[in-house]
């Protein structure tokens, strides 16, 4: 069966499964892979639970039951191929307009804020939770209608080629890279790795024009979102020759579509933005806008203006914008502040690299709060570099001066040796920390919590 015809199937049964326990009546299940899994042993039971078809690439032994279903069986040569077709011919059918946001750190919160933004005038669909790589996006892909404005899907990624593959399933339109950071290492081989494989977007965008104008998009060219204040980025940019770009930034400069500046981070980042027309109407700043926001830490004004300045490409007012951004408020473990009864925890526990580690503890050493501690959980995927990261994160500890300090994972035990700091406490992992927790609760501190996500610190904050 063609991905044309499959195709057919779908617009008639539109709703896409890929858990056998998880079958609403009438979806199509699709028969993916895994490590410790093989969806096409479940094809039967999904079908009995009321999935349409399920898409297999294996032969299926039937029973008389399985008989009976056997004319829903549809075979393929791959499911995940299929899949990821199957969402390309979707997304191509609808036209809707794709923005694509990748980058080493601040992914989700951006994609999250682009979303709360433009949410002020248009039906947007973007990337639920971490649904961001070859399955999440094409997922993501299948649940857009005729009645969504615009899409907005994360792409993530931790090996070369994995950008590319993500953007020629979803054709995006525009494209937003964060930033380029010392992350997955293990995978992408050096920093320029990193910068290659999140340069796949900008790849994309410099060799494709767009299909059709609509009343979102009256244009015809791709775009790049941009923050002028990074000159990995913007040499990036240039190498590739991307002139269509619209640019963000805290330094007053020509050809800013927004311009914003910290005015403090104690603990919350409060921070003023102006916005000229980035449609070319004219480039007057207006009289810049103070937001109050609900997330820690000052590099997130950057995320917060590359959503300020996709915003005003859409039409969306400055008031909309600065409404949207002050009513935001993180919920995923991510520049998240959080009041028990017995701390302040600052969680930012669903990853750490040494380029999101060093702008926490940074913002954290400078933020004016009594009873420091830091709970820091091991860098991963860091390869032959992690020795001499966690190193570098030990000296920090010890000129910050912070008075509490919880060091999780083998990694940070090692680097100890080298640069030992008194009362540093060592846990092997996250359960030796629940247990010390358990016998001597830490009162009144200020707590940072961050570590990459295999060392499971989220567990931490109900606890504490």
């Amino acid at each position: 069966m063609t991905i044309q015809e499959i195709y057919k199937l779908f617009l008639r049964h539109s709703m896409v499964t890929t858990d056998s326990r998880d079958c609403v009546e009438g979806s199509i299940f699709v028969a993916l892979k895994g490590a410790t899994f093989n969806g096409n042993a479940f094809a039967l039971m999904a079908l009995e639970q009321g999935c349409a078809y399920a898409i297999v690439d294996e032969d299926i032994i039937l029973n008389d039951a399985g008989d009976r279903l056997s004319s829903r069986l549809i075979r393929v040569d791959n499911c995940l191929e299929t899949l990821q077709a199957l969402a390309r011919e979707h997304r191509r059918a609808l036209g809707t307009p794709v923005i694509a946001v990748t980058g080493t750190n601040g992914k989700t919160t951006t994609k999250e804020l682009i979303a709360a933004v433009l949410g002020k005038r248009y039906n947007v669909l973007y990337t639920q939770g971490n649904l961001n790589n070859h399955i999440g996006v094409p997922k993501t892909l299948l649940r857009l209608t005729r009645e969504h404005d615009i899409a907005v899907i994360e792409m993530g990624a931790n090996h070369p080629g994995e950008i590319r593959t993500l953007v020629n399933i979803a054709e995006p339109d525009m494209g937003i890279i964060t930033n380029v950071g010392r992350a997955h290492l293990q995978g992408f081989g050096s920093f320029e790795g990193v910068k290659r494989t999140k340069g796949e977007l900008y790849d994309y965008l410099a060799a494709k024009r767009f299909r059709a104008t609509t009343r979102v998009c009256p244009h015809n060219d791709s775009i790049i979102f941009i923050n002028a204040d990074d000159a990995d980025l913007k040499q990036m940019a240039d190498d590739r020759g991307i002139t269509h770009r619209i640019q963000y930034g805290t330094r007053e400069c020509d050809g800013l579509s927004v311009c914003g500046k910290v005015i403090d981070c104690d603990p919350f980042l409060n921070f003023d933005f102006a916005s000229g027309d980035c449609r070319g109407v004219g480039d007057h700043k207006g009289t810049p806008l103070q937001i109050c926001t609900h997330l820690i830490g000052a590099y997130n004004i950057y995320n917060m203006l590359a959503a300020a300045a996709i915003g005003r490409h859409f039409g969306i007012t400055e008031q909309e914008i600065a409404d949207a951004l002050a009513g935001y408020i993180p919920s995923n473990n991510r520049s998240q502040m959080t009041v028990t009864e017995s701390n302040r925890l600052i969680v930012d526990a669903y990853n750490a690299n040494p380029t999101s580690m060093a702008a926490a503890l940074t913002n954290f050493r400078d933020m004016k709060a009594e009873g420091k501690m830091v709970i820091l959980g091991e860098m991963g995927e860091l390869g032959d570099v992690s020795a001499a990261e966690h190193i570098k994160v030990m000296r920090f500890l010890g000129e910050a001066a912070i008075p509490d300090i919880w060091l999780v994972g083998n990694a940070f035990r090692q680097a100890a040796e080298t640069v030992p700091i008194a009362g540093a406490r060592l846990f092997d992992c996250v359960e030796d920390v629940k247990k010390s927790i358990a016998t001597d609760k830490p009162q009144g501190h200020t707590i940072l919590i961050k570590g990459s996500n295999a060392t499971k610190l989220f567990q931490l904050p109900p606890l504490l």
